[in-house]
């Protein structure tokens, strides 16, 4: 949190550089909670995992647990692509819903932009 109490996310584990927003990389690197459908399956993938990973968090801190758990990599690896989780807990807006919802789509190409995002209400 800084001085201004402007809370900034970082990650600090490896991270792939893209020399542009249509390439796309094929390492497979992560926390296995927050890893998209994308890279699971070996696929190219770009700043739509990031996305991916950003509504996991999202889900994460408002229903307090991962949308994805499982006992073995390989069980979580299949939740994962499924798609399917828990809906969060009934207090929250349907505006918070359909955004985590919206970040967790399977397929890439239809999830948010960053820009759709911070200009989403």
């Amino acid at each position: 949190m800084t001085k201004r109490g402007i809370v900034k996310l970082g990650d600090f584990g490896i991270s792939r550089v893209l020399s542009e927003t249509k390439s796309k990389a094929k390492t497979i690197v992560g926390t296995p909670y927050y890893l998209s459908p994308e890279i699971i399956k070996s696929e190219g993938y770009n700043f739509k995992s990031d996305i991916w990973s950003l509504g996991v968090l999202l889900y994460e801190m408002a229903a307090l647990v991962p949308p994805f758990n499982a006992e073995s990599l390989h069980k979580l690896a299949q939740k994962i692509i499924s798609g399917k989780y828990a809906p969060l807990p009934s207090n929250f807006s349907k505006e918070t819903t359909n955004l985590i919802s919206s970040l967790l789509q399977i397929n890439p190409s239809m999830r948010p932009s960053i820009h759709q995002i911070l200009n989403s209400p």
